[in-house]
């Protein structure tokens, strides 16, 4: 999906760039909002635990990041990247911090689920607000 963000990117650069901030302001703010609202929201008292390896889930969060990939390789066409080495790169990664974070989430998901939550939430609407600041100031 990096690839094919780079790819439209370099074919779409002059039709989008005037307004590229507002569209990963209002995505970053959509996924942190959803993100807060599931984390106040409880509709049993916190008392059933989440399932993470439901076909719906994963379908969704794949598709989540699929679109994330492809507006990070849009970028890297603006930024006249190499795309083979940063596909190569970013894929590594995020395997191994796949493996990782699914090891440590393991451990201490209940104690820190809902503050996790929480500040990742904030955390996505504040580089959404930062992104925009940066293009309108």
């Amino acid at each position: 999906m990096i690839v094919i963000g780079w790819l439209a990117g370099r074919t779409v650069i002059d039709f989008i760039s005037n307004y590229d901030h507002w569209l990963a302001f209002g995505l970053l703010a959509f996924i942190g909002g959803r993100m807060l609202w599931e984390a106040f929201r409880e509709e049993d008292g916190g008392k059933t635990k989440k399932n993470i390896n439901s076909w719906f889930t994963l379908l969704a969060l794949s598709v989540a990041t699929s679109i994330d990939s492809l507006a990070v390789g849009l970028s890297f066409a603006f930024l006249k990247v190499d795309i083979l080495l940063a596909a190569v790169t970013i894929g590594l990664m995020a395997f191994v911090i796949t493996v990782l974070a699914q090891l440590i989430g393991n451990k201490v998901g209940a104690m820190v689920g809902k503050r996790a939550e929480i500040i990742g939430g904030l955390i996505l609407i504040g580089i959404g607000v930062k992104i925009l600041l940066e293009h309108l100031l």
